[in-house]
């Protein structure tokens, strides 16, 4: 036992700083962001799936908009709407996911009113008038009307900003200060809000807030159903509309019944609705129960409600939200079952969970159960592994790998209980990995050999690596299909020019540094500095299957750092510079390319120089840049801007150019539309259809004026008016330089 004390301290060690983080002392980002991405899996793997009838999404679409009118309509359409839904639909519950905050003149009530009580007060006949046409005018009034001794639920928003307003009206609070003296409870509080006309929450039976808790990662997982301001308590919109169902019973606060694990706890642990018992968590939010991806509940065009497109069974007896999601209405949120997902279905998702007493429940008091599971856990392995051989260790391991996933995962499935799952299983992971490595401080001696051949090309990581397995590695060469990257500074020249010699020596030695970061963090090899310039690929000497998409990505990171570069420049009074970029994926020779004087391994072949010639001819583009066809292929998640097709010399075939401009996941629709239109501009160009080409750049110029790639195609296409190809012209550009 005594010569383990050392790793059985250490293990104790690791436990107690797990048992920290999960007794919240300190927070670790990584274990919640490990813990949210395990809870969205496991949501996402037990989700039952299937379309719910019971509630129905009327959906403010394209197609509302351009049937009956832009948003918002008038009051008297939405009223007309509102008798539809009640009197000929007959919905049981009808819930507003948009705010009416302000009145609405768009009949011309406003003037009618001024001319009444100015220069035609004293006008009998036009009093007379105005009497009698001013109801019809009203249209705030006929919603009103519409919506007063109906089960109308009103949604608002709150707003926690530091000059937070206070806009229109809210209703007042579901339950009043000093409901939950006496417990110490987290809720989500609030300081202003967004609400409706006052005239409209006299008359609604309800209305509820829509804020989501947004959580670290961007992703809605719950929801407040009580949220404080002012010291009192405000419903949120599902909450309100499932009581509306109900017909409106009181919310009754939950306080556990005692226990073991409860002594001397005091938070709320549910809500109470009539039948319902709504869990909650430290917070008072609800987990929203997605119960599949978006659309998991059916979805009407309000047009067709208002047109009488219908039929009446799609609607009798449902609960029914009204929402938006046409483009510039869109109420979009990131969910754990889809990055874009509609706001509106959010509500559904709670209305339908609450019902069905279908909502996963995380009290407070789990936190004091994680924490005596982890300390029970961790001591049993801290003084078992240093105790056992390396095999059983790891059977050991392993199982308790097992036990805690099973545990958790019939918590979450027969109880309906969440337990956090990542601290557990990273403190087993870390407890068996600090045993296995413990005493392990000399590398090998065939370490020693690859970091000698391989540690000046790629990241010390991959040379770790590559020496577990050196039978896999050598420098002879092969043939691969790799990728490969070249780099060059714009008119370095003039750059050097300009420095004193000292000052140039750092200047290049931060760039290449800089860069060379950038690479080796993306897995690449780096192989060559010619000047300013800089040479790598990726797929050798260690396999990476991505190497294609690693290159493109290591050339948009690159940039990124070059302009954040460029302002510790700015600051030091340096000249700034630009970097051209060419990336290319082919069959290339890689290997030991150098003499007896001096090892060179590199990479060799066409694919190599045209990965040259595209960083080049980022000039000529004005991009800064270019990547292959074939490296264009085997990227999935980055957008590509097409830029031509080129012929190289000494090649017959011809080659389309693409600029990468961003990860998929960073696109907005503007930059879409744009590419969407680029693509349509290149189509009219190889056509020689001059006329639409230059149509769609000057739109595109419009778009994008700094853009000099649109004004190149421009000057090209003027050049051709004057000079028209001849029949053979095929849209290719030949590329002269090597």
């Amino acid at each position: 036992m005594k010569q383990h004390v050392v790793r059985i301290a250490l293990g104790i060690a690791i436990t107690l700083f797990f048992i920290g983080h999960a007794a919240r002392f300190y927070t670790i980002g990584f274990i919640n962001q490990l813990d949210q991405i395990i809870y969205d899996a496991r949501l996402r793997l037990t989700m039952p799936g299937g379309v719910d009838h019971r509630i129905v999404i009327l959906d403010i679409d394209e197609k509302s908009l351009q049937q009956v009118a832009r948003w918002p309509w008038p009051r008297n359409i939405m009223a007309r709407l509102v008798d539809k839904l009640f009197d000929q639909y007959h919905v049981a519950v009808l819930g507003f996911d948009v705010v009416f905050a302000e009145p609405d003149y768009s009949s011309g009530i406003r003037t009618l009113d001024e001319l009444a009580h100015g220069e035609l007060k004293n006008v009998p006949a036009f009093q007379q008038a105005y009497q009698r046409l001013r109801p019809g005018l009203d249209n705030d009034a006929m919603f009103a009307r519409a919506i007063k001794g109906r089960p109308v639920v009103l949604g608002y928003y709150l707003s926690s900003d530091k000059d937070a307003m206070r806009i229109a009206a809210i209703p007042p609070p579901s339950l009043p200060k000093g409901a939950f003296a006496g417990h110490d409870i987290a809720f989500t509080s609030w300081n202003g809000y967004g609400g409706n006309l006052a005239e409209f929450v006299r008359n609604a039976a309800a209305a509820g807030h829509f804020n989501p808790v947004i959580d670290s990662d961007g992703v809605v997982r719950r929801v407040p159903l009580l949220a404080e301001m002012n010291g009192a308590y405000y419903e949120s919109l599902s909450l309100a509309m499932v009581r509306a169902v109900l017909g409106f019973p009181k919310i009754v606060p939950g306080y556990p019944a005692g226990g073991v694990l409860q002594k001397d706890y005091s938070g709320l642990e549910w809500l109470g609705v009539g039948p319902l018992r709504i869990p909650v968590d430290d917070t008072a939010s609800a987990l929203v129960p997605y119960r599949g991806p978006k659309y998991s509940f059916p979805y009407i065009s309000l047009a067709d409600v208002l047109f009488n497109r219908v039929k009446p069974d799609e609607l009798r007896g449902k609960i029914a939200l009204i929402g938006a999601t046409a483009p510039g209405l869109l109420d979009l949120r990131s969910t754990p079952v889809d990055n874009v997902y509609p706001g509106v279905e959010i509500h559904a998702n709670l209305i339908a969970g609450m019902l069905d007493h279908d909502i996963k429940q995380k009290p407070a008091y789990m936190l004091g159960a994680e924490v005596v599971l982890l300390l029970i856990g961790g001591l049993t392995l801290s003084m078992l592994i240093p105790l056992l051989s390396p095999l059983r260790a790891t059977a050991l391991s392993a199982l308790g790998l097992i036990l805690i996933v099973a545990f958790d995962v019939t918590l979450w499935v027969k109880a309906n209980t969440v337990l956090p799952l990542a601290t557990s299983l990273l403190m087993t992971v870390a407890l068996y990995t600090v045993n296995m490595a413990y005493g392990y401080f000399v590398e090998t001696r065939s370490k020693r050999q690859f970091a000698e051949l391989f540690g000046q090309y790629v990241p010390p990581e991959l040379v770790d690596k590559m020496a577990q397995d050196p039978e896999k590695y050598s420098m002879e060469g092969r043939e691969e299909v790799l990728t490969v990257l070249f780099s060059d500074v714009r008119g370095f020249t003039s750059i050097s020019e300009s420095l004193l010699a000292k000052d140039l020596s750092a200047y290049i030695n931060d760039y290449l540094t800089a860069m060379s970061l950038v690479i080796r963090s993306n897995r690449g090899t780096l192989d060559k500095y010619i000047g300013d310039a800089i040479m790598a690929f990726w797929g050798a000497p260690v396999e990476d299957p991505q190497h294609a998409r690693n290159g493109v990505v290591t050339a948009l990171q690159m940039q990124r750092r070059a302009a954040a570069l460029n302002e510790e420049f700015r600051k030091k009074g340096w000249p700034e510079f630009r970097i051209g970029i060419g990336v290319n994926t082919g069959l290339m020779r890689v290997g030991d390319m150098g003499s007896k004087l001096r090892k060179a391994y590199t990479v060799m072949g066409d694919p190599v120089n045209l990965g040259s010639r595209l960083e080049g001819v980022t000039k000529q583009y004005h991009v800064g840049i270019l990547v292959g066809e074939q490296t264009r292929k085997m990227v999935s998640d980055v957008v590509f801007r097409e830029v031509d097709r080129v012929r190289v010399k000494g090649k017959d075939e011809a080659v389309a150019i693409y600029e990468p401009v961003c990860m998929e996941a960073e696109v907005d629709q503007k930059l879409r539309d744009e590419l969407r239109l680029w693509q349509h501009c290149l189509k009219y160009y190889r056509a020689r259809d001059w006329d639409q080409a230059e149509v769609a750049l000057l739109n595109l110029q419009r778009m994008a004026p700094s853009f000099a790639l649109y004004a190149l195609y421009a000057e090209r296409i003027a050049l051709l008016r004057k000079e028209p190809p001849g029949s053979d012209w095929d849209g290719v550009t030949r590329i002269e330089t090597k």
